[in-house]
């Protein structure tokens, strides 16, 4: 596809795809099957330290210490033995394979995917209640599978799914969020903190409801409130969208088409820059969306307009747009609270950095 400049790629390494992979492919197909998924995962973590039937006790007994019911305190379990080099490990295999298949979907790679996938699974989140977010891994069961903005999705999990083959201690939840870490950081991204220790949800007792994931069709108004339920101010909120710098909309899967930008395949501000540009809506049989005014290229949804329409979030959008290092700083912050938010994490669990593979290169 032609763009307004160079499409930014990086060269794939030359290696063979493991056996475990054929095994999840040919196990899963294309992933997106409820039942199926179900029995796979909770075969193949029968023995996962993270099993939640094992962490009953420990909820129950600090269940007057958070408050609450006693099932939305999620207290996370770090898999016996485990330290950050088993955790750069795993981070290393995602990055690999990544970097194996850049070319993926018109050359973004499976950046955005991984990265939309780890922003879904922990933006169900509810401050109210503490329920939903990433702890349980509740993504592969009912209503939350089939909720109309998680389409697609299946595509980022069948992509990690040899990952749970080959290291069975670890949680869907641990996964799903290292593989967005992965794709930030592998991208050009800032180093994002992490923290293990999610416990899998294998009875679908606590699946969120639909309607928790933003709509992208909404206002402003609406935007602000959604993300406030998760806990987030304005600027957290804007800093937030602009993971929409990477990857792609499909029609076959939300009903919008095409990148935001030209930064498609690494994280930058450009998503910024090109918003403060000159929109229009799209003349198409779609749903409404915009594109811009120079190339016809890009798009926008109505919930990125709504950042440059309302003054509340403008201010940010230019800080941004100005200071790429100022948007690295705010994203890394706010989206390791994403991913966190929901999870109460004991004294010893401290937070982990991961070395790219370019640094591992050049150590």
């Amino acid at each position: 596809m032609a763009s307004i400049a160079p499409t930014i790629g990086r060269v794939a390494k030359s290696t063979s795809k493991s056996h475990s992979r054929n095994f999840a492919k040919v196990f899963l197909g294309v992933a997106g099957s409820a039942a199926v998924a179900t029995y796979f995962y909770n075969n193949n973590n029968k023995n996962n330290n993270n099993n939640q039937s094992n962490s009953n006790g420990p909820r129950h007994a600090l269940m007057s210490l958070f408050g609450g019911s006693a099932a939305n305190v999620k207290v996370a379990k770090i898999p016996d033995g485990k330290t950050q080099a088993d955790y750069q490990k795993v981070y290393n295999d995602i990055a690999t394979k990544i970097a194996e298949n850049l070319e993926f979907d018109h050359n973004s790679g499976y950046y955005g995917q991984l990265l939309r996938l780890a922003w879904h699974v922990s933006g169900t989140y509810d401050k109210s209640d503490n329920s939903g977010g990433s702890y349980g891994g509740t993504q592969i069961f009912a209503p939350e599978e089939f909720d109309p903005e998680n389409a697609g999705l299946q595509v980022g999990r069948e992509f990690l799914m040899e990952f749970l083959i080959r290291y069975p201690w670890i949680s869907r939840g641990d996964l799903w969020t290292l593989g967005g870490v992965a794709a930030v950081q592998e991208s050009g991204g800032p180093k994002i903190e992490w923290r293990p220790g999610r416990v899998d949800d294998n009875t679908a007792a606590h699946v969120p409801p639909n309607g928790r994931l933003p709509d992208a069709s909404k206002d402003g108004k609406y935007v602000r409130e959604i993300f406030s339920r998760q806990g987030f101010n304005e600027r957290e909120t804007v800093a937030l969208i602009g993971a929409h710098v990477l990857g792609r909309c499909h029609t076959h899967n939300s009903g919008y088409d095409g990148p935001w930008g030209p930064s498609f395949n690494q994280f930058t501000n450009v998503f910024y820059t090109t918003l403060l540009g000159n929109w229009h809506v799209k003349n198409w049989k779609g749903k409404k969306q915009y594109e811009d005014d120079e190339t016809n290229e890009f798009m926008m949804l109505p919930t990125d307009m709504a950042l440059k329409e309302e003054s509340y979030f403008l201010k940010y959008v230019k800080m941004y747009a100005n200071d790429q290092d100022l948007f690295f700083k705010d994203f890394a912050k706010a989206f390791a609270k994403l991913i966190s938010n929901g999870v109460k994490y004991p004294a010893d669990n401290k937070p982990m950095y991961f070395k790219t593979l370019e640094e591992q290169d050049d150590s």
